[in-house]
């Protein structure tokens, strides 16, 4: 009952399993979040719960349904009786090519990566600051140096930065926020949309020469969560060193 409880969104698959089950190796109880990932939100939650009964479970919303996300944040706290940090690693990620730009685009991309997490704070920063918890961003190295044919993701995850800083402003001294702005780390499944040899130049610039893993940014991730009581309004480059001379 005194474990911390943290929400990860968009977790049932990819980076956010591993965060949550990073999360949950280190001893709190995980909320998943998944939008229409059902059946691997509850089959994580499954294999966590074996591991130590009653310490995760899977919740469903639609993070684009900003007036849903206050009940999102309600059923965590029902079920678990506290909440103790947030992690806003859902996001959407493709191009959007300037002169073919639409307006669906920049609600989903905008919407997912940037009002999502600024109403999700909202809606957690009582029971946060009760906790004295935290919040992680999930931004991206392209916040600060934006990818080519990738305007209004760069651009999202920009204003995901910035509103890092804000929140750790708005939110002292009793919340900390902080981000994790991940490099080459996992590549989306579609090719078409980000063609292998625009991966391979992204290695080859990378100092480190490789991608990195999920694991590297849940260790990221748990690091915040857990072992920095003194940092807050920060960002931490996990990208092999390509930001080092971008």
């Amino acid at each position: 009952m005194n474990a911390r409880v943290v929400l990860v969104t968009g977790a049932a698959r990819r980076v956010g399993a591993e965060i949550a089950r990073a999360l949950h190796e280190a001893g709190a109880a995980v909320a998943i979040h998944y939008r229409s990932s059902a059946a691997e939100a509850e089959s994580l939650a499954s294999s966590l719960n074996a591991h130590r009964p009653d310490s995760a479970a899977a919740f469903a919303a639609d993070l684009l349904d900003t007036a849903a996300l206050p009940a999102l944040i309600a059923a965590v706290v029902a079920r678990f009786g506290r909440l103790d940090g947030l992690v806003n690693n859902a996001s959407s990620f493709y191009p959007t090519r300037v002169g073919a730009v639409d307006t669906a685009a920049w609600d989903d991309l905008m919407g997912s990566n940037l009002k999502a997490p600024l109403f999700l704070a909202q809606a957690a920063a009582p029971y946060l600051t009760a906790a004295h918890g935290c919040i992680v961003n999930i931004t991206d190295v392209h916040a600060e140096r934006p990818l080519k044919g990738f305007p209004i993701y760069s651009a999202a995850k920009g204003g995901l930065l910035t509103l890092t800083r804000s929140l750790a402003i708005e939110l002292a001294p009793a919340v900390r926020v902080n981000a994790v702005a991940p490099g080459a780390i996992e590549w989306p499944n579609d090719e078409a949309s980000f063609p292998p040899a625009e991966r391979a130049a992204i290695i080859e610039h990378t100092l480190l020469g490789r991608i990195g893993s999920p694991a590297d940014i849940a260790r990221t991730v748990k690091f915040l969560v857990f072992d920095a009581p003194y940092i807050t309004g920060q960002v931490i480059n996990v990208d092999g060193g390509r930001t080092a001379h971008l």
